[in-house]
């Protein structure tokens, strides 16, 4: 299991200086990142990539609001292997009939996804972990409609905002979950308070260990109150350490 970076992280650097912003996440020791709404800046961030020698297993773009073709197409230009819709809000995780329509399109999605040889996810919030669909929780609900081909990138700190043990979660879907978002804090909507991986109370190893079918490990701060480089540094140094046994959950 690799660690990549979800880029929206750096959403002001990467505006300010892209090519600037992404050596210094290469420096930091990222071998990988996690782009988002990738097709306007596709080929230069393409071309930073590539010469910090960072690749992009991962990306999230809008796949059920905006044009599927120029997604896959950029997607397939940077390399990547897996398109996530990154966000669908609230209220349409209310009901059985709102799930099932938002998972006949990501299943379509992914069948159009196929043909640039790309696979489709999804990425949650904490209102599809809220909400409960037949004794389950939406995101469950939701899992279980899926085709086989499309898989979740869980966040497991939403989860856990959501008010479920995310370690509960990811064991119920199994090999469903291929990506996950580390990320730590108090477990609160106030973004600004999250804080480095192993700072907060997440057990952020046991959340790991729980992804069986992991592929990726991307660290995200939805925000952060400190310098966001030293935070991500300081993430990325404990997930390091915890693979090598220097700290433990």
């Amino acid at each position: 299991m690799t660690y990549s970076l979800q880029l929206y992280t750096l959403r002001e650097p990467l505006e300010e200086d892209l090519a600037g912003t992404i050596q210094k996440v290469a420096e930091i020791g990222f071998a990988q990142v996690e782009p988002y709404n990738f097709v306007a800046t596709a080929k230069e961030l393409g071309e930073a990539l590539r010469a910090n020698r960072l690749t992009a297993p991962s990306g999230h773009a809008p796949l059920l609001s905006e044009d599927q073709d120029q997604i896959f197409a950029a997607a397939r230009d940077l390399g990547m292997e897996t398109v996530i819709e990154p966000y669908i809000q609230a209220e349409h995780w209310q009901s059985a009939e709102d799930i099932r329509a938002t998972a006949e399109k990501l299943n379509a999605a992914a069948r159009k996804a196929a043909d640039y040889g790309i696979r489709v996810g999804y990425h949650n919030h904490q209102w599809e972990l809220e909400s409960t669909i037949d004794g389950q929780t939406a995101l469950e609900y939701f899992a279980g409609l899926l085709d086989p081909q499309v898989v979740l990138e869980v966040d497991t700190y939403w989860v856990a905002v959501g008010g479920k043990d995310p370690v509960e979660i990811l064991t119920r879907l199994g090999d469903r979950v291929r990506l996950i978002h580390i990320k730590d804090g108090p477990l609160t909507t106030d973004t600004k308070a999250q804080l480095p991986a192993g700072k907060g109370k997440v057990a952020v190893l046991d959340v790991i260990a729980a992804a069986k079918s992991l592929e990726v490990g991307v660290v995200e701060f939805d925000d952060y109150s400190g310098d966001i480089f030293d935070g991500i540094a300081q993430s990325l140094s404990f997930l390091q350490k915890a693979a090598t046994g220097q700290v433990r959950s």
